[in-house]
């Protein structure tokens, strides 16, 4: 079975609904409170777009794309941070439309390029983006400082 989802912007509304969905996808418990305060003040960061997917006017998926001008770009990239669709609604093309709203808005915002970063764990993210025709054209280090 295949979802036809509306998509529409994330509004603060959405925070515990999304909490949560960040946590499963992290696989860990966040600070709850300092995660609705960086939440708050993205949705007033016009370089940061959060958009939800709802089936039945339930929240079952949400992608999160953060903007920069980068010199060696040339212009505005984005980069989708976040995507999470509930285990339920897997494989029924929520994802995919995620990203192609968001793709919609790259073309509208004028981005010269959509990025994407995955855990290396995640074969099978790696595989969904390469089938959207995202290339794996770089590798990225990380530095914890905690």
């Amino acid at each position: 079975m295949t979802f036809e989802a509306t998509i529409r912007p994330a509004d603060y509304q959405d925070v515990g609904t999304l909490y949560r969905f960040i946590c499963e996808l992290e696989e860990t418990q966040l600070n709850a409170v300092a995660f609705r305060a960086v939440f708050q003040r993205n949705l007033t960061d016009k370089r940061v777009h959060y958009l939800v997917a709802e089936v039945n006017e339930d929240i079952v998926g949400f992608i999160s794309c953060h903007v920069q001008y980068l010199l060696h770009h040339t212009g505005k990239v984005g980069e989708i941070q976040e995507l999470y669709v509930m285990p339920e609604y897997r494989n029924q093309q929520i994802g995919r439309q995620l990203v192609a709203a968001m793709e919609q808005l790259a073309e509208a915002h004028g981005f010269v390029n959509l990025e994407v970063t995955a855990n290396q764990k995640r074969t099978h993210t790696h595989r969904f983006y390469q089938q959207l025709t995202f290339r794996p054209s770089h590798f990225k280090f990380v530095k914890e400082f905690q």
